[in-house]
């Protein structure tokens, strides 16, 4: 029984990896394809610009590397009100690449530095587990939902082929280095 769990959870860290190596490709997909005018154009009220949710995503991110996997090098935050699309692509792939280590790390098995995953410094930890996965995609995906939603609110709506490309997860995979796409241990 205890081949099986480990062989388990090792497989639940590679896929991991994989979901969230795709789930950033979306995020680059979205920088790629946006209208550079829509980058830092101020939506009505007090939303917040394209360019701070993806700030806000990449420092979020960071928050979750030096919480929950300390032993990891945090990268940089980016600065709101300064930062660049393609410092905002930069910044997202190196956030990306520490999270998907922390997420194999994580549910990669025993030996694991990575024990809790602590999403705040106010909120309780949670134990390691898909749970902790699920968080991450889940706060991502309603970030892009925002920047879909804004780009088209303030004039500059993305082409279709993103939209669909965001669903197209075995392209996406394939993308990301994956041969076999979703539900392949590759």
């Amino acid at each position: 029984m205890t081949t099986r769990s480990t062989k388990v959870h090792t497989q639940l860290g590679r896929a991991a990896e994989q979901i969230f190596a795709a789930n950033e490709r979306m995020n680059q997909i979205l920088i790629e394809h946006l209208d550079p005018a829509a980058w830092g154009a101020k939506p009505p009220g007090k939303a917040r610009t394209i360019a701070a949710i993806f700030t806000h995503v990449h420092n979020v991110r960071t928050k979750w590397v030096r919480l929950t996997a300390p032993h990891l090098k945090v990268p940089r935050q980016l600065n709101r009100a300064q930062c660049t699309p393609q410092q905002a692509r930069a910044g997202l792939a190196e956030s990306a690449a520490c999270c998907a280590e922390m997420l194999a790390e994580a549910l990669g098995g025993a030996g694991s530095r990575v024990k809790r995953f602590h999403r705040d410094g106010w909120a309780r930890p949670w134990p390691v587990g898909p749970e902790m996965l699920c968080y991450m995609l889940a706060h991502e995906a309603h970030h892009r939902g925002q920047v879909c939603m804004l780009a088209h609110q303030l004039g500059y709506p993305l082409p279709n082929k993103v939209g669909y490309g965001m669903w197209n997860w075995e392209k996406l995979w394939k993308e990301c280095g994956s041969r076999g796409g979703p539900g392949c241990d590759s």
